[in-house]
């Protein structure tokens, strides 16, 4: 009999659970620890925050679906992680033993790292439901009295896609209220340039936004690192490639989302061996911790070196697709370790992804991930956003269930994309 903990019922840990529960043994025990018992699709926050979804729409209640998996489901969080005496401290004061821990709890989103920034104070953020639902109730005032919009990311992010989705959206939107007239607006990113997404790019990324910004009348300054926010002024500073300061930008906004910086939990963060210095879990090829042989880390939390040096920081995103071949490698070793075995299965760290722009959109596909790649494409078109409203609905109703299966595979590379042609070279 073995105890197996997962960390995190986000998009990452809830997949977990859910393919784990296959790999387990009669009597073999599984948890799962949460921040609250709702699991919520991430990818469709933009759309939260300009009103087209309701937070209502995209959050599902775990508690009924983890209990018919005969998954212990605990959502107080996890305070503490003790490696050497393999519990972990929970926020209410309790203690959970393992055998094997699955650690998924995403990022720790470092708003309070710039002065005035996050939505505590003068920006807004889609990195949570309830920060898109906030952003959308300001949007709404926004709309009233328009002005200048500033969206972004700032140093250190390490999921570009939202941000570009959000500028993009915002346009469509403003568009359809007759108010795009009234509102410039300015892309701020930390990317050596437009369409890097911190993956040095995907097929022609480059071009295809470069021209959608610029088609769409928003400006945009690359090499960004925000140092302060005001109420109604952010201060970048553009540097150069040596990382000197080439110029000082103040601007002006009536309404602002940037995506922040990332680092790790406070549950993890500043464990020896267990984590780099941004508080990530450093994970060997099969998923596993080098020090700890029975921690493995999926999704966000991970430690993904940069594809390569840039004047302000950049981190590497971790897309849905890439965190399912995490997930699945994962389950199977785990479930080998419970027989025995020896660990064997790799994850593929492909990505298929979808960015929305609300009247079309950008698909790209990068197999593997991190470059060189066997594949390496991209194309627009408004058929990505009726491709995206329906992987929503479609991943949405298999969580729902219960069902373990790949998502992204089955749905955007067999369903979507048909990728046949595209396929690595035999």
């Amino acid at each position: 009999m073995a105890e197996i903990v997962v960390i995190g019922a986000g998009l990452s840990g809830t997949l977990m659970a859910y393919e784990l529960v296959p790999q387990l043994r009669k009597g073999d025990h599984l948890t799962l620890i949460g921040q609250d018992p709702t699991f919520h699709f991430v990818p469709s926050n933009p759309w939260v925050a300009v009103g087209w979804r309701k937070p209502a729409d995209i959050k599902i209640d775990l508690t009924k679906i983890a209990q018919r998996k005969n998954i212990r489901f605990i959502t107080a969080g996890a305070k503490r992680v003790h490696p050497d005496e393999k519990h972990v401290e929970i926020e209410d004061g309790t203690t959970v033993n393992y055998d094997y821990l699955v650690i998924a709890t995403g990022p720790e989103l470092a708003f309070d790292e710039i002065p005035g920034f996050g939505p505590g104070n003068f920006t807004q953020s889609v990195c949570h439901v309830d920060h898109a639902a906030k952003a959308y109730d300001a949007f709404e005032k926004f709309c009233a009295a328009p002005g200048p919009i500033v969206v972004g990311a700032v140093q250190g992010a390490s999921c570009f896609g939202p941000a570009y989705e959000f500028a993009l959206i915002l346009d469509t939107e403003l568009k359809r209220r007759g108010l795009r007239d009234r509102v410039p607006m300015t892309f701020v990113t930390p990317e050596p340039y437009i369409g890097h997404l911190g993956l040095d790019g995907v097929g022609d990324t480059k071009t295809v936004l470069e021209s959608e910004l610029r088609e769409r009348h928003i400006k945009w300054i690359t090499n960004a690192r925000v140092k302060a926010v005001t109420d109604g002024s952010v201060e970048v500073e553009e540097v150069a490639e040596g990382g000197a300061v080439a110029k000082t930008h103040q601007l002006p906004f009536a309404y602002a989302m940037m995506i922040p910086g990332f680092r790790g939990v406070g549950a993890v963060r500043g464990i020896e061996k267990l984590t780099n210095p941004r508080g990530f879990i450093a994970v060997d090829k099969f998923q596993r911790n080098p020090a700890y042989p029975d921690i493995f880390a999926v999704g966000v939390c991970v430690a993904i070196a940069p594809v390569g040096p840039t004047p302000v920081p950049v981190g590497v995103p971790k897309t849905g697709f890439m965190i399912e071949s995490m997930v699945t490698a994962t389950a199977e070793n785990i479930g080998a370790l419970l027989r025995g075995k020896e660990v064997s299965h790799l994850p593929t760290w492909n990505a298929v992804c979808l960015a929305d722009f609300g009247d079309g959109g950008v698909a790209f596909v990068a197999q593997p991930q991190i470059p060189p790649r066997n594949v390496n494409w991209s194309a627009k078109g408004g058929w990505v956003h009726l491709a995206k409203v329906a992987f929503e609905k479609y991943f949405l109703r298999k969580v729902r269930r219960g069902e373990s299966e790949p998502f992204y595979e089955r749905y955007l590379m067999n369903k979507i994309l048909n990728i046949k042609k595209l396929k690595e070279p035999a």
